[in-house]
């Protein structure tokens, strides 16, 4: 099976917000559809912390992807009429530049030589590699989760680039909930003894620090309405167990572990370590003098779409009022959609249908 991702060669040296710089860096993505001869029917796409560049099947690469569903000919995002570029966050471990990749200047991993990673450095990044693609202008920046708050660092760093954006189940700023439940996961890595420093390898690598990181990011993905309904105290078989007195139990553990054992190799340690961080450090009030509030209105775009989910406890509903909010203060008009689907943040994921309807509706609309 070939390869469908493409690679954009970074400005060099792109140089980071926080000091330092990459040399020959690279961000991964791929397109569906086609650029129209004005160059005016561009989507970008910004994900949360782990998804890569693949959000759908196409003719290089068949297998289906994150949002398989949602974006293709007919679907709620139409590449019919749209060109949808999806890309892989500066940092990860999908083809991007990451900690995981080698340091020019040593001929080694960089680990934690990585330079400090923030969000506007994802969002500088997305923005060359659209300006590279040879658009001067979005028609729709589409974020969620951790892609959400890239959008608007996008947004806040490059006025009159984008018309028109869908902000999913994300924030304007991290919270005290968010910044704890992080803050474990990272501690979970570092405390891992073969996590090492960042110096790990497939020998000695993190395998129960990224487990309990995994872990812990599950269950605040989901809704206590969704463990309750799916697992209820449903207990293994006997057979299920092990002999370990303090072994899993129920259901719902085996389920966690599950999850992990799919994720754990396949997520370098370090690069979760440095988007997680960057989650925590986004503010968008830097860019309104303090204020969330005149951060946000200071955004200029024509419409803006804005969803939300009832039971997101990671990314609570008030939080997407908040920007909603913001963004109309700005001059820009709004469709506010609050879904009480059960799964809680990853509904974006699993509840396509109503996301889906609601993004076809804002988009026919343009």
């Amino acid at each position: 099976m070939s390869d469908a991702r493409r690679w954009f060669a970074l400005p060099s040296p792109f140089r980071m917000k926080r000091g330092g710089e990459l040399v020959g860096a690279r961000l991964a993505y791929e397109t569906w559809g086609e650029l129209d001869a004005a160059r005016g029917n561009a989507i970008l796409i910004l994900t949360g912390l782990s998804p890569s560049a693949h959000a759908a099947s196409n003719a290089d690469d068949p297998s289906p992807g994150w949002w398989e569903d949602m974006i293709g000919p007919g679907k709620h995002i139409d590449t019919n009429r749209w060109f949808v570029i999806c890309a892989n966050t500066l940092g990860s471990c999908k083809g991007s530049t990451g900690p995981a990749d080698t340091n020019p200047a040593t001929g080694e991993p960089y680990r934690l030589d990585f330079p400090d990673l923030t969000l506007e450095d994802a969002a500088n990044a997305a923005f060359e590699l659209v300006r590279g693609l040879g658009i001067e202008r979005l028609a729709c920046l589409l974020g969620n989760s951790m892609g959400g708050m890239t959008a608007l660092a996008y947004l806040v760093q490059h006025p009159g680039s984008v018309r028109t954006h869908v902000s999913i189940s994300t924030a304007p700023q991290a919270q005290p909930f968010a910044i704890a439940i992080r803050s474990l996961q990272r501690e979970a890595i570092r405390l891992d003894p073969n996590w090492n420093g960042g110096h790990y390898d497939d020998e000695r690598y993190p395998e129960a620090g990224m487990s309990i990181a995994r872990k812990l990011g599950v269950i605040t993905y989901r809704s206590a309405m969704e463990w309750v309904g799916r697992f209820a105290r449903i207990r293994l078989d006997a057979d299920q167990r092990d002999d370990d007195p303090f072994g899993f139990e129920f259901q719902v553990e085996s389920y966690l572990a599950g999850h992990a054992r799919r994720f754990v190799r396949g997520f370098d340690p370090n690069s979760y370590l440095y988007l997680s961080r960057a989650s925590d450090w986004f503010d968008v009030a830097e860019y309104g003098a303090g204020s969330v509030d005149a951060a946000l209105r200071g955004i200029s775009v024509e419409r803006a779409l804005v969803i939300g989910v009832e039971t997101d406890i990671l990314f609570p509903l008030t939080q997407q009022q908040q920007i909603a909010d913001g963004l109309r203060a700005g001059g820009a008009e709004i469709d506010f959609v609050a879904l009480d689907s059960p799964q809680g943040h990853d509904a974006f994921l699993v509840d396509i249908p109503r996301f889906g309807a609601a993004i076809a509706r804002f988009l026919e609309a343009m």
